[in-house]
This record gives structure tokens, C-alpha cells and sequence, in this order.
């Protein structure tokens, strides 16, 4: 058998070197055997070869390979290296490979089978994702969202426009390893958060609105001066050049619902190829529509790969500075009323409970108090309140940062609002609790008896789970824990939106008419050209977008409710409807009519203060009491 398998292999080996021209067989420099044998220190990586009889075989060295032979690695320099000791047969001494020694297939080592199954083993955990590793620039991408399988797209239709969130920073998942050391912020003066927190009533973005407002008056002069002098150059051709323009203009709202349905039918080669037209048309700097389409097209994309969860964990685990969720903020502040008018209307309706109340402590439990810009405002009006002010309790609750601090962020919150505290001499204390919110506990709040009592949630509700995921749902629980609290008012945001239907058609539809609506309102409000602006795109309703698109059963957290369907579900909770304040609401109206664009809505509807862009509610207020108080 052994010599049969020489035969083969030299048989092989005469008819490489025919093919490549040179004589068979070569010039063999093979070690006497009576000669001493060389000293492995003399080699750099010595595997030298002994062999006792043609059917056994041991080697020294470490030379498994994939194949199961072993092989002497000096042979690539036309030095095969002998032990002394080595018996070579005759019929085998001319060939180059003498040195391969030929194991028993049939036998497996006690080493290579351990190898074996610690391989299979470590398999298990090795994500099915194909993922790329990028180690100089420490980044990590998904393969599988950009190098499309090629039996599913046609030659030529690889997407040349890689999304942006294919460069993610290494260890922002869940997945990945936490470092223990946080990551630095860019420094923010104390100065720029007084200055944008602070004066609520003294309008500090009205500067930077007028800016804003500059800013596009002039570029649409611009565009009306280039616009008037093409049209003045005339022309027949130049018509017919505008009407070829005109032509190609692309329908991004159609292509992406047309996407979208060929991504549900799991229609791979209808799907790359509308995505490489999206891609086409769409840009990250053009108008609101385009900003739009590349951002859906991430997460069509996303999902088309089976990787939306992966992309959206990564995404909202990535950091960002202070100091650029602050800029964002202002910008957001100053461009449209929706934050501002929210805030106020939180921050009134507390204010005006601590001045009835003869109670001289105000415990403020608010959910989703991320980083707590609306309370400098609140603490500083509490400071000029008559007779002093009183003791201010606010019990932060958000849900926990992956890594090894989970409460990290809330802890800073508190912090900072601490500063201000002091800052006005007004007794406070804060409370952080970095949980899932259905896990909460009453005990946990802390709440004692003879104070003030007020529940915050503005827009994070929609955050927790509904009935489509679970029966008991933590959206319920979370509301039972609020009646069992007892408050002396429950204020609460949502976001009116319909793009929470458990069919992936029906609520991409619904997301792209919300989204497109406020794109449109960053469009009209803000330049271009703005970094700001792209922050928010990206960063706060991109994420969103991403989320409601790439994402499927309970890690699709963006579950927004109608305004009508949240008062059912309040109401069944066992909470009433407090009126409206008349008050508020004509403040509220007047202040947007002065300082924004006509086209944002103030309007109410029952007991709900709605806020909208173009007739599109897209944001309404209320407030709530337990029916047993």
C-alpha cells in the first residue's frame, strides 16, 4: 500500500515538472546515512522527519496541517534536512517529497481529536453574521449589508454607496467587550448649559432663530439670483435640456415603498436594485427628502441582511459628547416648538402644584429623564417662589447603559441638576434608578408621605413593550406602578404615530409619512450645511427610523401610539383626564405664532394640547390623575 502511494505521488510529480520545464528528477542532496546528524539549534524552525519502517513514521516539531500530513518546511529553500537515523527506501530516495511521511488515515491522534472538538465547540459561538474586522482604523463592518450574495444581483448592481453605519466603533454592542474606563466628552463650560438652560423666559434662542432665519432667506435669494440668471441666457436648447431635467427627476417616496415591498417578499434581486437607485438619488447633505431616503435605505438594507438588531444595538450604544447633544439640543430648541412647548408644559403644570400646595417638599419621579435639560429651568423659577422654596426630591429613572455602568448617565444627570440646585439654594436630592422600568419597584422610588407628588413621562413610553410582544405587557405594568404611586398629577408626552402595526408594509408606510413630515420641518427651519442638523437626522430620528424598519419583535423598541389609542389605554389603566389648562394653551399658542414658522400647529383636541408641522399632528400632551385619589 505504502509503496503504491509512492508510485502515485512520484507519477504526479513527473507531470508537474513537466508542465512547468524542468527535468524529472531533480538533483537530491540527501543526508549519509552514517553521517552525524545536524544539530537542531543550527535550524531556525527545525521538523525533522524519522522513519524506522516503511509502515511507521514519527515526526518532531509541530506540522499538523489541514490535510494531515506532516512536512518538512526546509524544503521550500531545496534543503530537506534528514535525521541521521532516518531509513529511506530506494524507491522513494530520488523523489523531492521524501520527507512527507505518510500517516495512518484510520487513526486519529488522542491531541487531534481534542483539537477537533474544541473546535466544534468554539464554532457554536462564533456569530453567523459575516463580520470584517478592520484593526488599523479599529472599526468593525458587516459584510453581509454590503457585499450582497452574488447569485441573487445581476453583474454590475454592487451598491457603490456603502452605508454610513458599516464603520462602527469595536465593542459599542452589547456583545462585545465594555471598557472599564469611560470615554472622554467633549468639555462643556458651565457657562454654555446656563446659557441654554437657563432664561426660559427670557427666549435664549431667539439670537441663533434669527440666524437660522437669515441664513435661509439668503440662500433662497441665492437660489432665485441663479435660478433668474439661467433663465435669462434663453434658449431653445436650454428648454430642452430643463426638460430633460425634469425627466429624471426620481420619486425616492416611491422607490422606497416599492423597496420596501420586494424586501418583505424577500425579493433580493428587485430589492438591490431598487436600493441602488434609492442610493443613487439620495444624499446625506441634499434635501429633506433625500436625507430621508438614505437613511430608510440603511435600514431596508439592514433588514434585507437579517442584521437590523445587530446595526440599531450598535448604533445607540456608540457614544456621544455632551457638548454635541447639547449643541443639538439648542438647535432643535430654536428651530421648532415641539421641545420647548413640551417643557413648558411640564415644567408649568409642576409649578403651579408646588405654589397651591402648603406642602414644603416636591418629589418630581420622571421617566426617561436622559440627560434632565428641562429641570434647571424648573429649579431656578422654584427659587424666587414666596416664602422660599421648598425641598425638591427628583427620582431619575432611565433605562441602564450596556457595560459596567449602567447607571452611569443617570448619575451624572443628578449631578449636574445638584449644581444647579445649589447654585439657587434649593434643598434637593436625587434618586437613580438604571433598570428595566417593569422591574421597578414601588419601594424603589422611594416616595413619603405629605409630599408633592408629581409623575413625568414625555415620548418614552412608546419605548416599552405592548401587547403585540406579551400579554402582560411592560407598558401595563408600568402604568399600574404609576396609580399605585398615587400622584397629584401624571404628565405625559406621545408621540402620535401609527407606525407601530406588527405588518412590516403598513408600518413602513406610516414611518415614512412621519418622518418625511419632519424632515420636511428640518428642511424648511434649518440650512443644510448645518452640523447640528445632521446630528439630529442621524443620531435621534435616524436611530428611530432604523429601529422601526431593521428591527422585529421585542428588540423594536419604537412602538408609538396614537393620542386616542393612548387615552383608551389610560383610561382602562384607571386613570382620568384632568381639563386642560387654558392658561398654558394660550401662551403655548400665542409664543409659537410669534417666534416659529407658520406652518407648525398648536391646536387641542378634548383635553389634549396637540403640536404638528402642516396640518400632521405629531406630538400631543396631557394630563392624568388615579381615579382612586
Amino acid at each position: 500500500m505504502f509503496q503504491e502511494s509512492s508510485a502515485a505521488l512520484q507519477a504526479a510529480e513527473k507531470s508537474l515538472y513537466e508542465l512547468i520545464g524542468e527535468r524529472y528528477p531533480p538533483t537530491l542532496h540527501v543526508t549519509d546515512q552514517h553521517h552525524e546528524s545536524l544539530d537542531e539549534s543550527h535550524e531556525p524552525n527545525p521538523r525533522t522527519c524519522s522513519t524506522s519502517s516503511p509502515n511507521s513514521n514519527s515526526c518532531g516539531g509541530s506540522s499538523l496541517i489541514d490535510s494531515g500530513w506532516s512536512y518538512n518546511d526546509n524544503y521550500t529553500s531545496h534543503s530537506p534536512v534528514l535525521s541521521s537515523s532516518t531509513v529511506i527506501d530506494s524507491s522513494f530516495a530520488e523523489s523531492p517529497l521524501s520527507s512527507i511521511s505518510v500517516p495512518d488515515f484510520f487513526a486519529e491522534t488522542e491531541s487531534a481529536i481534542q483539537f477537533r472538538k474544541g473546535f466544534e465547540e468554539a464554532s457554536k459561538f462564533i456569530p453567523r453574521s459575516n463580520l470584517a474586522l478592520d484593526v488599523e482604523s479599529n472599526g468593525i463592518y458587516l459584510k453581509d449589508l454590503y457585499d450582497h450574495d452574488s447569485k441573487h444581483e445581476p453583474r454590475g448592481k454592487k451598491n457603490p454607496h456603502p452605508p454610513e453605519y458599516l464603520n462602527l466603533e469595536v465593542g459599542s454592542g452589547r456583545s462585545s467587550k465594555q471598557s472599564a474606563v469611560s470615554s472622554p466628552e467633549s468639555t462643556v463650560s458651565s457657562a454654555d448649559f446656563d446659557r441654554i438652560l437657563l432664561n426660559c423666559a427670557q427666549d435664549p434662542e431667539a439670537s441663533l432663530r434669527a440666524a437660522l432665519q437669515s441664513e435661509k432667506n439668503k440662500t433662497a435669494q441665492q437660489n432665485r439670483q441663479t435660478t433668474k440668471g439661467l433663465s435669462s441666457s434663453g434658449g431653445r436648447a436650454r428648454g430642452k435640456r430643463q426638460g430633460k431635467a425634469k425627466q429624471n427627476v426620481v420619486d425616492l417616496r416611491t422607490l422606497l415603498t416599492l423597496c420596501a415591498q420586494a424586501v418583505a417578499a424577500d425579493d433580493r434581486r428587485n430589492s438591490n436594485d431598487l436600493l441602488k437607485q434609492i442610493r443613487d438619488n439620495a444624499s446625506q447633505t441634499g434635501d429633506g427628502m433625500q436625507r430621508l431616503a438614505y437613511i430608510f435605505a440603511d435600514g431596508l438594507e439592514a433588514r434585507l441582511a437579517g442584521s437590523g438588531t445587530q446595526i440599531y444595538k450598535a448604533l445607540i450604544t456608540k457614544p456621544t459628547s455632551a457638548a454635541d447633544v447639547l449643541k443639538a439640543y439648542q438647535l432643535f430648541l430654536a428651530a421648532c416648538p415641539f421641545r420647548k412647548l413640551s417643557n413648558f408644559f411640564s415644567n408649568k403644570t409642576t409649578m403651579n402644584l408646588a405654589q397651591r400646595s402648603t406642602t414644603k417638599t416636591l418629589h418630581i419621579v420622571e421617566f426617561g429623564i436622559l440627560y434632565g435639560f428641562q429641570w434647571p429651568c424648573l429649579i431656578q423659577r422654584l427659587s424666587s417662589m414666596p416664602g422660599g422654596p421648598p425641598k425638591l426630591r427628583i427620582t431619575g429613572v432611565d433605562f441602564p447603559n450596556p457595560g459596567f455602568r449602567p447607571a452611569e448617565r443617570v448619575e451624572e444627570t443628578g449631578r449636574r441638576l445638584a449644581n444647579y440646585a445649589r447654585t439657587f439654594n434649593v434643598p434637593f436630592e436625587f434618586n437613580a434608578i438604571a433598570q428595566k422600568w417593569d422591574t421597578i419597584r414601588i419601594e424603589d422610588l422611594k416616595i413619603e408621605k405629605g409630599e408633592v407628588l408629581v409623575v413625568n413621562c414625555l415620548f418614552r413610553l412608546r419605548n416599552l413593550l405592548d401587547e403585540t410582544v406579551v400579554v402582560d405587557c411592560p407598558r401595563n405594568i408600568v402604568l399600574n406602578l404609576v396609580r399605585k404611586m398615587r400622584p397629584d398629577v401624571f404628565i405625559l408626552g406621545v408621540v402620535n404615530g401609527a407606525y407601530s402595526a406588527p405588518f412590516f408594509i403598513t408600518r413602513f408606510r406610516e414611518a415614512l409619512f412621519h418622518y418625511s413630515t419632519l424632515f420636511d420641518m428640518l428642511e424648511t427651519t434649518v440650512p443644510r450645511d448645518i452640523p447640528e442638523r445632521k446630528l439630529i437626522e442621524r443620531e435621534i430620528f435616524g436611530w428611530e427610523a432604523m429601529n422601526v424598519i431593521a428591527c422585529e419583535g421585542a428588540e423594536r423598541l419604537e412602538r408609538p401610539e396614537t393620542y386616542k389609542q393612548c387615552q383608551v389605554r389610560m383610561q382602562r389603566a384607571g386613570f382620568t383626564q384632568l381639563p386642560l389648562n387654558r392658561g398654558i394653551f394660550t401662551i403655548a399658542k400665542e409664543k409659537v405664532k410669534e417666534n416659529y414658522d407658520k406652518d407648525f400647529v398648536i391646536d387641542e383636541d378634548g383635553q389634549w394640547l396637540l403640536q404638528g408641522w402642516k396640518g400632521r399632528i405629531l406630538y400631543a400632551l396631557s394630563t392624568w390623575k388615579p381615579i382612586d385619589y
